[in-house]
């Protein structure tokens, strides 16, 4: 299944008004096995004891060969251990594996989570005759409660025996927390003459927010990239995707993208500027996309995937206020999850959004519905708008009339189950 003219909207969205849209067209074939997908891949998830019931627990994913590493981290100021070793970690800008837990942040625990992070990648390291800085490490679950070592330590070898060049399903399935299904993608394109693949896994579905989240993702390629422009494509496409979704406005603590490139597509390097630039960043972005909509669409408690598009703003920083006050407003998800025409929040939303604009010149659409023009309400079809709330995909645009810019953001409805969820999350 090849994959056409889906990706350049991204690109222009935060340059133009819509209405400047062009259509190019990137090929991409889409293929099984998500971070194993790529050339020289190894992973597995297994069930450690951390979760109850003897759920996979504990995930890692490896090259065969020493990668190129580039990451981006959560802007909370509080920080996991495991993600502040990783940090350092990455540093030299190259690493051989990564090593992920789930149902515990290692998150506040004072000196005793940094050891046990480090405890993890040296024994990783030492069973595979690495280095400790070679590996990353990454946690995600409950805060303020220190990693169960007695438990961990012994998965570690069954994790690094048992991992193999089909398990990136294994590993999508051991990082999940209150997700309801593992997220993973991949996606071929080529590039000079080569066969390049892109491979992804995210987890994330409460404490969504952008600046990173309750998100850990690890994306793979067999690409042969500089570590700049492994590090700037993952930066950029990161600003685009999963730093433009939103579940309920809060930023974790955990949160990281891990990108990883072992070059064994033995493709020509990949210089910014290139047409081999272009094309391995639209594939990188699909890649991104796919996984941060995955996380929207499966949040806790949600039953709609609501894309929300800002258009005709007076500047950049406008469209993406407006666009994440609508996101984040409790009324609105609510009225979408009551399938409520409510277009009344909305413009509220936008109000308070600080977002420069004009309020007797906006205008204001369900799906393809107009519901505000010029600021005031039109009469519009009830039903239409109902059956447009029903259906699980909902999108909710705006124009400005102000300027050229755009933006988007994607979020979900708030649902009963949103607060149960959250309500007894510990237990």
């Amino acid at each position: 299944m090849y994959i056409d003219a889906i990706i350049i909207e991204y690109e222009l969205v935060f340059m133009y008004n819509y209405l400047y849209e062009i259509e190019v067209v990137y090929k991409m074939k889409l293929v099984q096995g998500g971070v194993t997908a790529p050339i020289g891949y190894f992973a597995t998830g297994v069930a450690s004891g951390i979760k109850k019931d003897n759920q996979p627990d504990l995930s890692i994913v490896c090259s065969e060969d020493t990668a190129v590493a580039a990451g981006v981290f959560t802007q909370n100021k509080v920080k996991g251990h495991s993600l502040q070793l990783t940090m350092n970690h990455i540093k030299n800008g190259y690493a051989s594996a990564v090593v992920i837990n789930s149902g515990n942040a290692n998150a506040c625990v004072g000196p005793k989570g940094y050891e046990d992070a480090l405890e993890i990648a040296s024994t990783v390291a030492e069973m595979m005759d690495l280095e400790p800085e070679d590996i990353l490490v990454g946690s995600t679950g409950v805060i303020g409660k220190p990693l169960d070592m007695e438990k961990i330590k012994p998965a570690l070898e069954e994790l690094i025996n048992n991992m193999h060049p089909e398990g990136g399903p294994e590993a999508a399935r051991a990082i999940m927390t209150t997700d309801t299904y593992p997220k993973e993608v991949s996606v071929q394109t080529e590039i000079n003459g080569k066969t390049v693949t892109i491979g992804g896994m995210a987890k994330g579905s409460g404490m969504i927010h952008p600046n990173m989240a309750t998100m850990i993702g690890v994306i793979t390629t067999d690409a042969n990239v500089s570590k700049s422009v492994l590090q700037k494509i993952l930066t950029t496409c990161t600003e685009k995707t999963f730093n433009r979704i939103s579940v309920d406005g809060d930023t974790s603590v955990c949160d990281m993208v891990i990108a990883l490139a072992n070059g064994l597509a033995e493709n020509e390097k990949i210089d910014e500027g290139s047409k081999a630039y272009n094309l391995f960043y639209q594939a990188f972005l699909y890649v991104c996309t796919e996984l941060s909509k995955m996380i929207v669409k499966d949040g806790e408690g949600a039953t709609k995937l609501v894309e929300i598009k800002v258009s005709g703003a007076k500047t950049a920083q406008d469209a993406k206020a407006a666009a994440f006050a609508i996101a984040k407003s409790p009324l609105v998800k609510t009225a979408i999850f009551g399938q409520d025409a409510n277009w009344g929040r909305i413009i509220t939303a936008l109000g308070y959004s600080e977002a420069e604009f004009d309020p007797e010149r906006v205008d204001i659409f369900i799906g393809d519905l107009p519901v505000c023009k010029a600021g005031a309400a039109v009469p519009f079809d009830e039903d239409k708008a109902l059956e447009i709330l029903k259906q699980d995909e909902v999108t909710l645009s705006v124009k400005l009339n102000a300027g050229k810019f755009g933006d988007r953001v994607w979020t979900c409805d708030f649902s009963y189950d949103y607060i149960k969820i959250n309500a007894s999350y510990r237990s």
